[in-house]
């Protein structure tokens, strides 16, 4: 029987990349989205890939999410916390509320994820799980305090369930993207943007494709050696 992957955020960008890899090898995939139904539906459709529609920033939604998707595939076995948002703005700008979506959606989510499927996997001597950073969170990045500070948080956070989960065959690792060419780069203002890729050694912004084909090598079942680590994948920009 083929293992059981949840993808946060899984219905469009890095997430879908990560979904389409995932099944590719084999996974049993199912890909979770909080709002946009339509997109949603026509990437079921395009691809054959479930969907699971909750909110990760809220525990008990996550909860029954979960729970939802344990009843109909089985339990989660791989677990990729993708899902995030972002609310730019310079911190003398910034509100509270755009603060705090940052950091329940991006980070709260890890949690609330983590924490529903854990004991599944504990009970059964085995997991994966794959938390998508961010070369801000490694690097910062001017107007993002509240991304940079979620997506550091998520560096930590992986660290210490790393610790937690190994001697239960649980590996926590994650993935630090630089600039990956999803639709919230391409809005970026053209001479904004040209000025990103100039930074980048390798000359040019990642693709979706790179960040999912991390993520394959992590879950694998023979990966169980690797845990705690972050995989940066971004093109040289910032060598962490």
């Amino acid at each position: 029987m083929s293992r059981v992957a949840l993808v946060s955020g899984g219905t469009r960008g890095i997430g879908a990349a990560i979904c389409l890899a995932l099944k590719k090898e084999g996974y049993d995939v199912v890909a979770n989205y909080g709002g946009n139904d339509e997109a949603a539906e026509a990437f079921s459709k395009e691809t054959g890939i479930p969907v699971a529609k909750f909110d990760v920033s809220d525990f008990e939604a996550v909860k029954a999410g979960i729970e939802k998707v344990a009843q109909e595939h089985g339990p989660v076995e791989v677990l990729v916390n993708n899902a995030g948002i972002t609310r730019d703005s310079t911190i003398q700008k910034m509100s509270a509320d755009q603060w705090q979506a940052v950091i329940d959606t991006n980070l709260g989510s890890c949690f609330n994820l983590c924490r529903c499927v854990i004991e599944s996997m504990r009970e059964k001597g085995f997991g994966r799980i794959v938390n998508i950073g961010s070369i801000n969170g490694q690097a910062g990045q001017y107007g993002q305090v509240n991304y940079a500070a979620a997506k550091s948080g998520i560096h930590g956070f992986t660290k210490a369930l790393a610790q937690e989960g190994a001697g239960k065959g649980i590996t926590v690792n994650a993935i630090a993207p630089g600039y990956i060419e999803t639709d919230m780069v391409r809005s970026v203002p053209e001479n904004v943007l040209e000025k990103i890729v100039a930074r980048i050694p390798v000359g040019r912004l990642g693709q979706a494709e790179e960040i999912a084909r991390g993520v394959v090598f992590l879950v694998a079942d023979d990966a169980g050696f690797i845990t705690g680590s972050t995989l940066s994948i971004n093109g040289g920009q910032h060598m962490y």
